[in-house]
């Protein structure tokens, strides 16, 4: 009796310790999280503004800027 007490309570402390442990977790990496979030939605705008995909809205302006360094 006392050992299934032990054993428990030994499986209660793992599982108090793996939701300490992704709650740590995730509290270090919510800020990286929202930073990505933000800037998918930046994207998204971008791409609802002018209806074209965002890749193509980066590849005009980095052709734009290097025509205009050219002599």
């Amino acid at each position: 009796m006392a050992t299934n007490n032990a054993e428990m309570g030994k499986q209660v402390l793992d599982v108090l310790s793996v939701v300490a442990a992704l709650g740590s977790w995730l509290n270090v990496f919510t800020p990286i999280f929202g930073l990505i979030g933000a800037t998918w939605t930046v994207m998204r705008i971008a791409e609802m503004v002018t209806g074209k995909p965002f890749h193509e809205l980066i590849k005009r302006k980095r052709s734009e800027q290097s025509e205009q360094e050219k002599p």
